[in-house]
Formats: C-alpha cells, sequence, structure tokens
C-alpha cells in the first residue's frame, strides 16, 4: 500500500474532512463541490483513545454516508506513516485508517495550513477588520492562531494560485521591550531556557502571564483557567487579568508584525482561533496596532498592512472545504502526504 507522490490532487467524493487540534477535533462531510460541508458536533481529543475511534464513534456511527476519502489537518509535523499530534496523545497512522475505517484516500495536512486556505477563501462576513490598512489583491498573508499552541503559516500567490506556507513559527524567541516587561520576563515560564512566542501566546501563555503578574505584584491569583482570565479581564473585575489580557495583546501585535515583515503580508494578517475571537474588545482597543506597527524603521509599512479576526466559528473546515471543490486553485503539496488503498 505505497504512500503517492504524484500531482493529482482530485480526491473522490463524498470527502471527510476534519480539523485535529490539540484539544479538540471538528469533522464534516462534503457530498460534492457543489455543497455546503454537513457538521458533526465538536469532539474532545481526550475523550477517546484514538482518532480512528473519534471517527467512527463521532462521525460515521451518526451518518448513513461513507466518505471515500478524507483530508485531515492536524497540529504537529507530518513525518512518515506514523503521525503525532503535538499536543495530544492521538497518533495518525494513515495506513490502519484506509483498513479500518473504509477510505480510499486520506490526505493530512499541518492545522494551519488549513487555516491558511480559509484565509484565501473566507468572505468579508467572516472576517473582523482591526485597525487601518487594505488588503493588496495577489499579496502574501499571514495567519496567526493562539490557540492551546501558536499555530503559525505563511500564503503566497503566484500564478494565479495560493500557495500555503507551514511552519513553526510559534516556536520564534520574544523578548523585553518595556521597563515592565524586564521585570517580568525573569518570572515566565521558560521551555529548555527560553522564551518563545508561544510560551505566551496561547492558553497557557495567558496564564503564564497573569502568574508572572500576581507573582510580581504580591498578589494571589484569582483565575485559575485561560477563560477565566480572559473573563475576568475583559469585565475588569481582577486586576492582574487586566493586565495579562493587555499584555498578551500587546505581544500578539508585536509578534504579528514580525511576520508580516517576514512574508511582507501586504494581503493582510489574519488572527485566527478562539482566542482571538473572544478578546475582540481588547484588539480592537490601541495597543494591538500600535505594537504591530512599532517597527522602526519599517513602521510606514506596516500600517498599510491590514490586520483581521477570522470570525468564521470552523474556519479550518472552511478552508478544507474550499481546497476539496477546487484543489487546483491551491497549490498544496501532496508528497508524502497523500496515502491510497
Amino acid at each position: 500500500m505505497p504512500t503517492l507522490h504524484d500531482t493529482d490532487n482530485s480526491m473522490a467524493f463524498p470527502i471527510l474532512i476534519g480539523d485535529i487540534g490539540g484539544t479538540n477535533a471538528r469533522f464534516a462531510i462534503l457530498m460534492d463541490a457543489n455543497a455546503e460541508p454537513k457538521q458533526f458536533p465538536i469532539l474532545a481529543t481526550a475523550d477517546f483513545p484514538t482518532i480512528d475511534e473519534a471517527i467512527q464513534t463521532g462521525v460515521l456511527d451518526k451518518t448513513s454516508l461513507q466518505p471515500r476519502s478524507a483530508i485531515l489537518a492536524v497540529a504537529g509535523p507530518i513525518k512518515g506513516d506514523l503521525i503525532d499530534l503535538t499536543n495530544s496523545d492521538w497518533v495518525i497512522e494513515p495506513h490502519a485508517m484506509i483498513r479500518g475505517l473504509g477510505f480510499e484516500t486520506i490526505m493530512v495536512i499541518n492545522d494551519f495550513e488549513a487555516q491558511a486556505l480559509a484565509a484565501a477563501s473566507l468572505g468579508p462576513e467572516h472576517l473582523e477588520k482591526i485597525g487601518g490598512g487594505e488588503i493588496r489583491p495577489g499579496a502574501s498573508r499571514v495567519v496567526v492562531g493562539p490557540g492551546t499552541g501558536l499555530g503559525v503559516a505563511g500564503l503566497v500567490h503566484a500564478r494565479h494560485t495560493w500557495f500555503p506556507v507551514p511552519g513553526e513559527g510559534g516556536h520564534i524567541d520574544i523578548g523585553p521591550r518595556t521597563q515592565r516587561d524586564y521585570e517580568l520576563f525573569p518570572l515566565y515560564e521558560p521551555i529548555e531556557g527560553r522564551i518563545s512566542a508561544e510560551q505566551l501566546l496561547c492558553g497557557r501563555g495567558l496564564m503564564n502571564i497573569y502568574h508572572a503578574i500576581a507573582e510580581a505584584n504580591g498578589t494571589e491569583p484569582v483565575a485559575t483557567t485561560p477563560s477565566e482570565v480572559t473573563s475576568h479581564g475583559l469585565d475588569r473585575s481582577d486586576p492582574a487579568a487586566v493586565e495579562a489580557i493587555e499584555l498578551f495583546v500587546t505581544y500578539l501585535g508585536r509578534v504579528a508584525g514580525d511576520l508580516a515583515m517576514v512574508f511582507m503580508a501586504r494581503g493582510g494578517v489574519f488572527l485566527a482561533g478562539g482566542i482571538a475571537q473572544k478578546i475582540i474588545p481588547a484588539l480592537n482597543e490601541p495597543r494591538f496596532r500600535a505594537a504591530f506597527e512599532d517597527k522602526a524603521p519599517h513602521s510606514a509599512i506596516l500600517r498599510t498592512i491590514p490586520t483581521f479576526v477570522i470570525t468564521h466559528p470552523l474556519a479550518a473546515l472552511s478552508g478544507l472545504a474550499a481546497y476539496a471543490r477546487t484543489p487546483a486553485r491551491f497549490g498544496v503539496s501532496t508528497q508524502g502526504r497523500r496515502w491510497k488503498a
């Protein structure tokens, strides 16, 4: 049962599409190129020992449809026939999945590749603009998504085709700039001796910031989860949570601006994931764009680059559906990532 290394991106309908994150898994079935995806309830990855069992129990047992193909977007690098998820115990074994679940073809891509596909295909009704700047058609784009981790992907347009560029941009270094930063950075929990962007810009990163603020202030933490920090910060009922959200937004602006320069993303920077959607009021305050644009000597360029929050509740699935309908529109590599019965 060889892995395909071809350039034929077409897959047989019906197609199961899945967005597999560290915490949740989202699935839908696309009947044909003109249909809207049939969505299924969101599954918690911790509730199932394997992805195969989650698909069988959470999808196939709940429908008479039998997908012939599957396109799965996963949080983690895709190397070989055993694909470990970065923030989950699930392991994807495409050959075993074909045998056990009856698929003819399986394709696996990076989860933020799927978010990049969404950034190329979502309409304005699913985007909340933050600050100034305008999209330059055909220009590069960037997707940044704080969630269970910090996902990053680029999107490059050439030859009438969108090429998603996955990577591990969430693990770049981030350092102090202000006096308050210099007080807090020694208190942030590092990873192997350094502070990466992901150590601050994800769910546990928000807790990292919050606990450092409480320690610096000599106060006891009130919130115990990222959602509590978010809610207390937005309603201003906990001063440490208020500052945590302010710093989170500032650091996100800095990192988003850095990535905009890396890709010269004149097509826009798109913030994905549930955290960004929840903190839109904080992102709309001046500090996010101020941090994004504070990139001397290139601040004038950054001021022309628009930033958006993706508000579609299932953006990655939307991106996968767009790819499944018209794969020729996207330059998604299948080499080493496509398996056939």
